[in-house]
This record gives C-alpha cells, sequence and structure tokens, in this order.
C-alpha cells in the first residue's frame, strides 16, 4: 500500500492552486481569465507582478518536492510515484474541475527531490533555451524532454521512468503552446498574451 499512499499525498499536495490562491488574494483577480488561462507562474507574470510569479514558482515546485521527500523518508522507494502523482496533481487540480496549470514548475521540483545534481543541469538547458528562443513554453518543453536523458548520463536510473511520464503530462498540457508555436503565434517572454 506504499504506493498509494505516496500517489495520494503527491495528488493532494500538488492538487493546491496557489497562481490562484495568491492572485486573488493579491486583489488581481481569477488569474484563468488572462492569458493562457492557466494558473502557473508565466501567467502569473502576466498579470504585472513579478513578485507573485516569483512566489508561484516556489509554491508550485514546493509542493512536488515535498511529497517526494516525504515519501522517501516514509515509504522507500515510492519517491517517483510521489513525484508524478503530484505533478499530476497541479495539472488537474479536482479544486477546479480537473483543470490546472502545465506543470512546468512542479516537474522542477520533483527534479529537484528526485536528483538535484540533475536539477541543475537540466536549470541550465532551460535557461539557455530560453535566452535563445525568448519563448517560456519552448524551454519549458525543451528542459522536460530533455531530463530522462540528463538523470540517465548522471547516473540516476531511477528516476527516468517517473521522468518520462512527467515529459507526457507536461507536453499535453502544454498542446494549445503547440499548436501556436506550429502557427508562429506563441508569444515571446515579455509580451502579452490575449485572453
Amino acid at each position: 500500500m506504499d504506493w498509494v499512499f505516496a500517489a495520494v499525498l503527491g495528488f493532494a499536495l500538488g492538487s493546491i492552486p496557489f497562481g490562484l490562491i495568491l492572485t486573488r488574494a493579491a486583489g488581481l483577480g481569477d488569474v484563468r481569465q488572462i492569458g493562457s488561462g492557466s494558473i502557473g507562474a508565466t501567467n502569473v507574470l502576466r498579470t504585472g507582478n513579478k513578485g507573485l510569479a516569483a512566489a508561484t514558482v516556489l509554491l508550485d515546485a514546493a509542493k512536488a518536492a515535498v511529497p517526494v521527500l516525504v515519501a522517501g523518508a516514509l515509504w522507500s522507494g515510492t519517491e517517483g510515484i510521489a513525484a508524478v502523482a503530484a505533478v499530476a496533481g497541479h495539472c488537474f487540480t479536482p479544486w477546479l474541475m480537473f483543470k490546472g496549470g502545465k506543470g512546468f514548475a512542479s516537474a522542477a521540483g520533483a527534479l529537484l527531490a528526485l536528483a538535484w545534481p540533475a536539477m541543475l543541469a537540466c536549470a541550465a538547458i532551460w535557461a539557455i533555451t530560453l535566452f535563445v528562443s525568448r519563448i517560456s513554453s519552448v524551454s519549458s518543453l525543451v528542459t522536460v524532454v530533455a531530463a530522462p536523458v540528463v538523470v540517465w548520463l548522471m547516473g540516476y536510473p531511477q528516476a527516468i521512468a517517473p521522468l518520462l511520464a512527467i515529459a507526457a503530462i507536461v507536453i499535453v498540457q502544454h498542446r494549445a503552446n503547440i499548436g501556436r508555436l506550429m502557427r508562429g503565434e506563441e508569444p515571446r517572454v515579455g509580451s502579452s498574451a490575449k485572453p
């Protein structure tokens, strides 16, 4: 039953919609009504409040890292299950009719807890890709696809399967972005996105 406990913990913590909570608490309304409609940090940034966007990144990462660490301490070997469940909880939160964010910040938090050296390498990949493309979705997609390869090369085979599952979730959540990229309509960092 250990894997069930890990999955429930991961999904429960992952489902907390911090982006929506923070923007509403700040009096900025419903973040789902602007930009991409996501509750993630990139969309929170479109409110113009960089502090809230940064807080959203940290909290969305933490809500995936914490269950992985707890699962490792209480139910050894279930860390990957907790990681996937946390990202799934963020993307398909029951509090928002099973809609949520794109999953990248939570994926980063999960990777940090699973294999922090690999997280540093993936952070470099993300930063370089963002610098070159200036498109948030491109850097996110490239990084989640690269993550399983990175952990394999760096000697963390136990993280490969969870990261493949997480990459699949994040890619599905970015399907609208992928469509806009194919049409050349995806906004660049710093530009506004129409509702």
